[in-house]
């Protein structure tokens, strides 16, 4: 680091930026205070002078307070400019005018799209934009607007619009949510860093007035983003199919009609970054023009200066995305020095490529790609060097692909698990398999095919034909390693500590490893340079006898030992540092991959998932129970297929498989559907194909949704044995907890195979609701699913007539069990059930209702909250306070929610 002065800077510029970023109020100024007292002493035993450790010490507060102040000024300017304060702003009508600053975005019947407000007028009906406005001058401001189009003529007026045209539209201007569970997606942080703090949703393109717009960058940047369309069509005539979306996204990052099947498979096995512009692709580029230039016997210095022109040719090309941007300065800053023949080290370069972007974008730092982008370049610059000697017994050019792939999997892998909660274990042979014959062949030669196409079209589709084959073995192979069971890892996303701790292990390990290799290597030169005695050869050793052998085996003991001692004795201490390293990591590694619950308490925690039940139950022995797993419902017609999205939002998908593998949530020891709506078992499917599930608990009845065809397929693929419900059947989770089922009425039916030709179809499934007491750590819960009061009144007539339910919660003999803790309320508290009768019988003290905020069945109804107000029991409700979770221990319950109301 003393050697790299612009690297230390660099080092010391983002710590500043993350303390300002982490920590607020007294605690940042102290942490900040600290660093300035502590550094100094550190730094002068690392003999650092005076004007050293000042410098830093300014990079540092320099840092501290510039993100401080882009912070004191990423505020909404609305509220003041208009007089109107920020709660009554929010859901209102406007109407904006401004700057389209960004690409419209298209996908089924919604387009979004940035704009730079200039002009807003308060409290205007969302009626067609007139010539006049007349509203209220701000300073620009960004707002994201979401346009839901009226009719499927309107795409092709949406399709007109581009960046930098003036834009005048009437809407609902509304806030950003933010996570709304435990881990969750917060699109309120997300907007933030990029300067955006509202939301104006409108609709129909018959409220939006275009206007061509005066020369400015976005305009610019407009006719780029026309380029690029261009392109796209250009690479989609001549590859087609699903190469289409696979070879935007190599050649020009532009991934939106990827193939989701081939997206998945990519992600799954740590291969996305292929289609990711970075480092490699700009090299491949770089390379091959250069090459190109010097067959032409263009001159040297000429050759350098016509690459440096298309680098920023390129970054515009293929979007100026964090790793793009970082990959293009840093192929500029080397080709200028070595045009200047001062051309320093990489980690050099990538240290003033890292200040010069974190200067013009602070918030870059929080950008995944960027982190990444520039974690991997540094990784690469530092281990490579220290793996590579010790893949000697690899042949060189291999040894040097496998080094360099293998320091990427080592580096990205605690970010990978941070942010995507997942990690497959033939990522490295995936990557070592595919990475090579991309890089190589689709790319360059894709490149290739996409000039000759413009010089002459069926020249260009012929050259495709190559690349079309390779990208096809290359979607199988990916299709195949995928399908490999076992392989992939759930982790839970790891503190910062944990993370920086990795780096340094991992670092150590290397490098006394290394040192212990070249030790020995030394050792042996020396050694067989002064041997002076031949060793013993086979035909000259002793015969041994019977007895000698017998011998021999009686000594062994004493013999093994000695020979311990003398191989310890022999190592050098390069390589007990090593060991002690490898073995701190291997402890780190497995203490980042328990879950992120701990055992000894016991948790039940109501998802948020809109209008749908979703409940995670972790029991104090670790085990983990998923009660229904929400779901999207759809209303749509069959003559509006092109509203549908690309990837249609799935709640299963976005919401419950990202959560559970955030907390670490390796296997589900059981799925407990109550019933077969689509809100409370349409996301199991997302859920079966992301998580080990090792038993289906259902309510005894199957429907005719292709939603549970699909889940049933899955089931009897990975042979998930399938129980049905019923009342009387019991559960054992743990020592800690059990499972009491009470409903839906029936004669035991036992344990089934997943066949669902063996029980019968019901359309009303609410009524057949899995009705089951948990009784965890001295507490009980009530789980109704959407049982109406015809089941509840069943219920109570089976529980008085056998007497006692059996449980922790029943008083015996009396048929009256004592109060529940807590009810999750049936029917997300619908008018159809919840009784006063259900109420006094079960006596709750806390009530949960799961419900989607804003939904527009009127959930729930105010005669089910005033019933159990009534009865003295505290309400909590997912679309006032989010997910809530209710931690258990030796009877004692702790509640705590994501929303503040």
């Amino acid at each position: 680091m003393k050697q790299r002065p612009l690297l230390e800077a660099a080092c010391w510029w983002i710590a500043g930026s993350t303390v300002a970023y982490l920590f607020s109020g007294g605690s940042r100024w102290l942490l900040w205070a600290g660093c300035l007292l502590i550094y100094p002493l550190l730094a002068s035993r690392m003999d650092r002078t005076r004007q050293q450790i000042v410098v830093m010490l300014l990079l540092f507060t320099g840092a501290f307070f510039y993100w401080q102040i882009h912070e004191a000024h990423n505020r909404t300017v609305l509220p003041v400019s208009l007089q109107v304060a920020e709660e009554k702003l929010n859901e209102s009508q406007v109407r904006l005018k401004g700057v389209l600053a960004s690409a419209v975005e298209r996908d089924g019947d919604r387009a979004d799209f940035t704009l730079e407000v200039n002009q807003v007028m308060y409290g205007a009906a969302p009626s067609p934009a007139s010539s006049g406005f007349g509203g209220t001058n701000i300073r620009k401001e960004k707002v994201r607007v979401q346009v839901r189009l009226a009719k499927e003529s309107e795409i092709q007026i949406v399709n007109t619009w581009t960046r930098g045209q003036n834009i005048e539209i009437a809407g609902t201007l509304e806030k950003p949510a933010g996570a709304r569970n435990f881990g969750g997606f917060d699109y309120s942080a997300y907007l933030h860093n990029k300067r955006i703090h509202w939301l104006l949703k409108a609709s129909g393109a018959a409220n939006v007035k275009v206007e061509p717009g005066s020369f400015s960058m976005a305009k610019l940047l407009g006719y780029n983003d026309q380029m690029r369309q261009a392109v796209g069509r250009q690479i989609q005539s001549i590859f087609g199919g699903n190469n289409t979306g696979f070879m935007k996204g190599l050649l020009i990052g532009d991934t939106e009609e990827l193939d989701p099947d081939i997206y998945s498979g990519f992600s799954a096995l740590g291969l996305t970054h292929i289609l990711a512009i970075s480092g490699s692709h700009v090299a491949v580029n770089v390379a091959v023009l250069f090459w190109l230039l010097r067959s032409l016997r263009v001159p040297r210095e000429t050759s350098i200066t016509a690459v440096l022109a298309f680098i920023p040719f390129y970054m515009l090309l293929t979007g100026l995305s964090p790793s793009v941007v970082r990959s293009g300065i840093m192929a500029m800053i080397g080709l200028f020095l070595l045009r200047k023949h001062r051309l320093k080290d990489g980690l050099h370069i990538l240290a003033a490529t890292a200040l010069l972007m974190l200067l013009w974008e602070p918030y870059y730092l929080l950008d995944v790609s960027f982190q990444l982008s520039f974690a991997v370049t540094a990784g690469l610059i530092v281990l490579v060097p220290l793996i590579q000697p010790l893949l000697g017994f690899l042949p060189k050019r291999l040894a040097g692909v496998t080094a360099i792939t293998l320091a990427a999997q080592l580096i990205s892998f605690p970010l990978t698990i941070y942010y995507f909660n997942q990690f497959s274990l033939l990522s490295l042979l995936s990557n070592l398999l595919l990475v090579p014959a991309i890089s190589l062949i689709s790319l360059p030669a894709g490149t290739a095919a996409l000039v000759l196409s413009y010089l002459y079209e069926p020249l260009g589709r012929w050259a495709a034909y190559p690349i079309k084959a390779v990208n096809t073995l290359t979607f199988d192979v990916v299709n195949w390693l995928e399908a490999r069971e076992g392989f992939m890892l759930i982790w839970k996303s790891p503190p910062l500590w944990w993370i920086a701790l990795y780096y340094v292990l991992l670092y150590w390990m290397l490098q006394w490893t290394r040192r212990a290799s070249a030790a020995s290597e030394l050792e042996e030169a020396w050694s067989s340079r002064n041997e002076d005695t031949v060793p013993l050869t086979p035909r000259m050793a002793p015969k041994r006898n019977l007895r000698s052998a017998a011998l021999g085996w009686t000594a062994f003991p004493a013999v093994s030992l000695a020979s311990a001692i003398s191989f310890f004795r022999s190592i050098n201490k390069y390589s007990y540092f090593a060991l002690l390293s490898g073995i701190l990591l291997a402890a780190a590694l497995c203490l980042g991959y328990q879950p992120a619950y701990a055992k000894g308490k016991g948790y039940v925690q109501f998802i948020d998932v809109g209008q749908g039940d979703c409940i995670l139950i972790t029991t104090p022995q670790g085990r983990n129970i998923l009660v229904d797993s929400g779901g999207t419902v759809s209303f749509r017609k069959a003559a509006d297929v092109w509203r549908d999205k690309r990837v249609p939002y799935e709640v299963g998908a976005k919401v419950v498989a990202p959560i559970l593998k955030k907390r670490g949530i390796h296997t589900l020891d059981a799925v407990i559907i109550t019933h077969w709506d689509q809100d409370h078992a349409g996301g199991l499917e997302a859920v079966l194909d992301q998580i080990p599930v090792k038993a289906l608990v259902m309510n005894g009845s199957v429907t005719d949704t292709p939603v549970f065809q699909r889940i049933f397929s899955r089931v009897q693929q990975q042979k998930i044995p399938v129980y049905f419900a019923h009342n009387g059947l019991r559960i054992q989770a743990d020592k800690h907890t059990r499972l009491q089922f009470i409903g839906p009425l029936e004669e035991d039916r036992g344990i089934s195979g997943a066949g669902a030709e063996e029980i019968r179809k019901l359309k009303d499934q609410n009524a057949r609701s899995v009705v089951f007491l948990l009784e965890m750590g001295g507490a009980s819960f009530l789980f109704t699913g959407d049982m109406d009061a015809k089941e509840e009144r069943e219920v109570m007539l089976w529980l008085q007539k056998n007497q006692n339910p059996g449980g922790e919660a029943a008083v015996k003999g009396s048929g009256r069990p004592a109060a529940v803790d807590v009810l999750k309320v049936a029917h997300h508290g619908s008018k159809s059930s919840t009784t006063a009768e259900w109420i006094d019988y079960w006596n709750p003290r806390h009530a949960v209702i799961s419900v989607g905020a804003g939904n527009t069945y009127g959930h729930p109804n105010g005669d089910v909250l005033q019933r159990l107000l009534a009865a003295g029991t505290a309400v909590q409700r997912t679309d006032e306070f989010g997910e809530i979770q209710i931690s258990v221990k030796e009877g004692k319950m702790t509640a705590r929610h994501k929303v503040e109301k």
